[in-house]
């Protein structure tokens, strides 16, 4: 049980702005919880976004990026200001001693000239020019704007955007750009040091000891910090191939290169093609940047054909679809009857819906893997990014980067003795203000053993937040076949068979985004669900479970005693990776452990929250905490050790990937349609389906 309260105080830091109408507020988070030695006081900053008390017309100014006095919107104009303004509370400024407040439902497709609404119950129109100017004296200056609703659409409300100002104190939900995150981690990212201080600080100024109630109570509330025990897990040892001059790899501080290193199972690339979407890339420098994508490529470890199957195609942003299509067919034609294996995309950098667009067309459609690459990389091109490329392209075509040294050797525990298999699943939700847009969710699982490097991932729609993941066993009627099991567990359990010739005789079961209040609602439905698509593969079939949940979303941070010692630190100041702690502040009698697997790059490292919610395989602490730390350097994209064990880090991207595969006309109304096939009740309308060659790799890196 955990009781907090959070609240963002002016006093702490001035509101920062962030760009397009948005500023940036912090605050301190405060919670009482349980742990083992008792009740304990958890303090840590917070921060978010709000949006700017402005005058709506100064705002949509900012969301456009340009002068709107003098031009009507553009329909996409519009849309895009529909969209930043649904929901917003304004106040009206036309009226002297009146400041009424309203939420906006919409704007007017037609500007405010054109507006016209019946007055009384005769039907008697008038414009809402003339209205504004008779009944408030109020001249529009801005009549070629349109107009904001608010209320209810049965009885239209219009107010003109320049007679309103956006009410103080509005949180910014919805996803930020990259430029209001950059700013907002510049107003916001302490150092830990820094950070440790504010927060103690913070307790001094709240002087909790001589709050009145916590006198009556007898509780005592200490000024220092609260010092755990912690140890330092070592990183393991990678394995790469035997033609590189460095065959193994033991990471220093969570992070290594590829350096005379060659991919342990570098794939094979024959035939591909190249589109360009930039108008700023001319065709040589996009064949030149492509030969030293390729070459990259085959440094690494891959065989990678320098040539393209056909030439380098240029097409417009607009053209999306039309261009795929063309440059798949012109290339099938030419390999007569051999596939196109790869396409790379280079896009503009601002590209829009376009890059979502690709994904949905060539992994739902096409059956085809793509790589995107932006204008700026093409234009300076750099080794690092040119590694990270092929890492990224290596495993979407089949191949494994790295694995662990225990793994090859066999001696990973509750791994490799029995063929075990480990899923990642999380669920996505749609933004604040999406009231009917369906959660993703997705599964991944590993489809080599003993490496576990390799996971293939599955993706499904489902009901307005729900998070319990429904498609993970299914049964629906067919009228030939009558009753027929599915789902996605189902499925990656004979992917595994099929990929490693053995079914799985251990399931470890890593489960993102679960709130401590859903905890054993999840464990309940998804653990019957794990438990009923294997026996639908044979009788008696149950393999031992250990399911986790693992939390991102928590305020538990955690500073080194002595920061002047650099052994105890990385360079960021933070703790090091591998960092453990099960003790004191962990729960009084279940079992869990915050793990710090990553090195800081900037602002203060946040462990991830790890919970053992139920363990047939009888793991003991060290070995759920080494297995897990040593999980976290084998994610294929970057040669770093990551903050969340990969399978949940996958199951996380194959979501968010799959939230371009939504049809953009359900995108736009969020619509809803008929049931997923035995889905229960909920009326989803289900994703296209992932073709055959795209569900077997880890098409989501």
């Amino acid at each position: 049980m955990s009781i907090g309260r959070s609240f963002y105080s002016p006093d702490i830091k001035k509101p920062q702005r962030l760009g397009d109408g948005l500023q940036s507020w912090c605050g301190f988070y405060q919670s009482i919880r349980p742990t083992q030695m008792g009740l304990s006081l958890n303090i840590d900053m917070s921060s978010t976004a709000f949006i700017e008390p402005l005058p709506v017309i100064e705002f949509v100014a900012q969301v456009l990026g340009k002068d709107i006095s003098s031009r009507p919107l553009s329909d996409a104009d519009r849309v895009k200001v529909k969209k930043a303004l649904r929901g917003v509370k304004v106040e009206v400024t036309h009226r002297a001693n009146v400041r009424r407040k309203y939420r906006i439902s919409g704007i007017t497709s037609q500007p405010t000239r054109e507006l016209i609404f019946p007055v009384d119950d005769q039907m008697n129109m008038k414009s809402v020019v003339e209205y504004f100017q008779e009944v408030y004296g109020f001249t529009i200056q801005y009549p070629h704007l349109p107009c904001l609703q608010v209320g209810n659409q049965k009885k239209a409300n219009y107010l003109p955007m320049e007679a309103c100002k956006i009410v103080e104190g509005q949180r910014y939900s919805k996803r930020l750009n990259e430029k209001q995150i950059t700013s907002l981690l510049k107003v916001t990212c302490q150092r830990p040091r820094e950070q440790e201080m504010d927060i103690l600080q913070t307790v001094q100024k709240n002087g909790y000891n001589q709050d009145p109630y916590a006198k009556e109570f007898g509780i005592n509330i200490s000024d220092k910090l609260s010092s755990v025990e912690a140890r330092v897990l070592p990183a393991p040892w990678l394995k790469y191939h035997d033609a590189g001059k460095e065959k193994d790899c033991l990471p220093q501080v969570g992070q290594w290169n590829m350096m005379n290193k060659k991919m342990i199972n570098g794939s094979t690339v024959n035939h591909w093609a190249c589109i360009n979407f930039s108008r700023s890339v001319q065709e040589s420098t996009a064949r030149s940047f492509c030969q030293e994508l390729a070459q990259m490529c085959q440094v690494s470890g891959m065989e990678f054909n320098r040539e393209p199957v056909i030439p380098i195609y240029s097409a417009r942003p607009d053209q999306v679809e039309k261009a795929l299509k063309y440059v798949c067919n012109t290339a099938l034609n030419k390999l007569k009857g051999k596939e196109l294996e790869l396409l790379l995309a280079i896009l503009p950098d601002n590209n829009g819906c376009l890059y979502g667009d690709i994904k949905r067309i060539c992994e739902t459609d096409l059956g085809l893997i793509t790589q995107c690459c932006l204008t700026k990389h093409v234009f300076k091109i750099s080794k690092q990014y040119l590694a990270n490329v092929s890492l990224k392209i290596n495993v979407k075509m089949g191949g494994r980067n790295t694995v662990l040294l225990d793994a090859l050797s066999c001696r990973i525990p509750q791994v490799s003795d029995i063929p075990t298999i480990i899923f990642g699943a999380d669920v996505t939700h749609p933004e604040n203000g999406e009231e009917s847009s369906p959660s993703i969710a997705a599964v991944v699982a590993s489809q080599d053993w003993p490496e576990v490097t390799k996971y293939a991932g599955l993706v499904c729609a489902q009901a307005h937040r729900q998070e319990l993941i429904q498609d993970l066993y299914k049964t629906w009627h067919d009228p030939q076949r009558g009753t027929v099991t599915g789902g996605m567990i189902r499925e990656l359990l004979i992917s595994f068979r099929k990929a490693t010739g053995q079914k799985p005789l251990r399931i470890i079961f890593y489960r993102d985004g679960v709130s401590e209040g859903q905890f054993y609602q999840v464990l309940l439905y998804e653990l019957d669900a794990i438990r009923k698509a294997c026996a639908s593969l044979e009788p008696n079939y149950q393999p031992p479970v250990t399911f986790v949940v693992v939390q991102k979303r928590h305020h538990t941070r955690l500073f080194a005693n002595n920061h002047k010692d650099r052994s105890s630190t990385d360079k960021s100041g933070n703790i090091l990776p591998g960092t453990v702690v099960d003790n004191k502040i962990c729960h009084p009698s279940e079992f869990d452990f915050y793990l710090c697997s990553h090195a800081g790059i900037q602002g203060t490292s946040r462990p991830a929250h790890y919970h053992v919610l139920w363990d047939e395989n009888n793991f003991t602490a060290d070995e759920m905490q080494s297995l897990t730390n040593n999980l976290c350097y084998t994610y294929a994209r970057c040669t770093r050790s990551v903050s969340v064990v990969p399978p949940a880090y996958y199951a996380h991207l194959a979501a968010f990937r799959a939230r371009f595969y939504m049809e953009p006309e359900s995108q736009d109304n969020n619509s809803t349609t008929r049931n997923v096939n035995g889905g229960g009740s909920n009326c989803v309308k289900p994703l296209p389906a992932l073709k055959e060659k795209v569900k077997r790799v880890m098409f989501y890196c």
